[in-house]
């Protein structure tokens, strides 16, 4: 999300907010990203929508405005209205999806929406506009871009159906690019010197050729293919020629890009996520923000045979920052314990490995829920009173790392260490935990 200067939240219909959802919206607000709301399996049964757009306001604090309506929902589903148009666009139960043009109407008491939708649900949704007619709240682009408003669309992904009504909505209320913090204060982006930050790395994107893109996030300037920049954190000068625009599968060769815009570099072996690429060596754009890890299990290779593959696969899904691999202290056996935000980064891992490596995998749960960063590195874990069940492990960069089993201990050993503090990340890229 350090890329992007406005998301799209995906919500279930039929469940409502999930804990995911939850945490991927306090980084947006914590960055103060506008929101946009996409309500999608409307062709399946759902919550009631109102109840729905409560409970964005109620658990989220943020205020909706619905950009269209849904006609009907499940097996009723007919399509959406368009509030501001006074469109109609129909829905057509077609795999895949189906173009059908909107329908321009005066309001909903038209023929047309009346004959296609169930007496009682066009009622209901007749009742609905009404209220947010007269008593909800307008469109306010400057709520929006604060992260206090989000525009809300309805629609079925899996249809593509109301996807393109988001897109439309999207570029034309999204903020431009804005500028990004770093060491030097802000970058902005009518700066005239280029700069910009690796944000994802992806491994084998062409299985052919078992390839490897840097993804690169133009910050300021104007990128153009063969020029030369710094990488910041070695100091190295270099050319980036092999630069591509990709889509899924698809790339083609990129000559140029803007602020705001995603380069793929591919073949550079030394870039990790966080790295400055700039004209000008002494900008070094902020750490990215990370998730705090809440699930741990061992990965075992269990085919000797296979070691080459297993090493060189794990260590380019980790150079990724798919998962973060700690190693237990005193420990002879390399097995390394990875650290993920949810259980569904291992079953991506193991796949990944068997998949494009050809090394199989065992996993271990174990039981640990959360992890706390040592801030000074000076300190003697031995020295330290450790509840029951506490590990300690060292990360990738040295650093010890507490491994809690609950939040009671946690909150004892806070207790009975307050002098030591302790962060949910490395210490370079969080302040400490209270």
């Amino acid at each position: 999300m350090t890329a992007v200067d406005a998301v799209v939240m995906v919500i279930d219909a039929a469940k409502g907010i999930e804990t995911q959802t939850r945490k991927l919206f306090e980084v947006c607000r914590n960055r103060g990203l506008p929101i946009f709301t996409f309500m999608n399996k409307c062709d399946h049964p759902t919550l009631d929508p109102l109840e729905l757009l409560d409970r964005i306001e109620r658990e989220l604090q943020l205020h909706t405005v619905p950009m269209n309506w849904p006609l009907g929902t499940g097996q009723d589903f007919r399509g959406v209205f368009d509030r501001a148009k006074k469109e109609v666009h129909l829905f057509e139960r077609v795999q895949g999806g189906a173009f059908r043009a909107p329908v321009t109407v005066a309001d909903l008491s038209d023929p047309l929406v009346k004959g296609v939708m169930d007496p009682a649900a066009y009622a209901k949704t007749v009742e609905e506009l009404a209220m947010h007619d007269g008593a909800g709240a307008a469109f306010d682009p400057g709520q929006v871009f604060a992260g206090d408003m989000t525009p809300v669309y309805w629609g079925s992904a899996l249809n593509n159906f109301g996807v393109q009504l988001l897109l439309d909505g999207f570029l034309a209320h999204a903020p431009a690019p804005g500028p990004r913090r770093s060491t030097n204060g802000s970058v902005s982006p009518e700066g005239e010197l280029f700069s910009g930050f690796i944000f994802k790395i992806q491994a084998n994107m062409d299985p052919r050729h078992r390839d490897r893109v840097a993804f690169l996030r133009v910050c300021s300037g104007r990128f153009q293919r063969d020029m030369p920049v710094t990488h910041v954190p070695t100091g190295r000068r270099l050319k980036l020629s092999n630069s591509h625009k990709l889509f899924g599968q698809d790339r083609e060769i990129l000559e140029e890009a803007w602020p705001g815009d995603v380069i793929g570099l591919v073949g550079h072996e030394g870039f990790r996520i966080g790295d400055t690429l700039a004209e000008d060596p002494s900008v070094v754009f902020n750490d990215i923000p990370k998730f705090s890890p809440e699930c741990f299990a061992f990965l075992h290779n269990p085919n000797t045979g296979k070691y080459k593959q297993f090493r060189t696969g794990l260590e380019h899904l980790l150079n990724e920052g798919l998962v973060t691999a700690l190693y237990m202290k005193n420990n002879p056996n390399p097995t390394p314990l990875l650290a993920a935000v949810g259980p569904l980064q291992f079953e991506v891992v193991q796949y990944r490995l068997e998949s494009e490596y050809g090394a199989e995998s065992r996993l271990e749960p174990a039981s640990w829920v959360l992890a706390r960063w040592i801030a000074d590195p000076a300190t003697d874990v031995d020295s330290l009173a450790l509840p029951s069940g506490v590990g300690v492990a060292r990360d990738a960069r040295d650093r010890t790392v507490l491994l809690f089993p609950n939040d009671w201990s946690l909150q004892y050993f806070e207790k009975r260490h307050p002098g030591t503090a302790l962060f949910a990340f490395p210490p370079t890229e969080q302040e400490a935990v209270k």
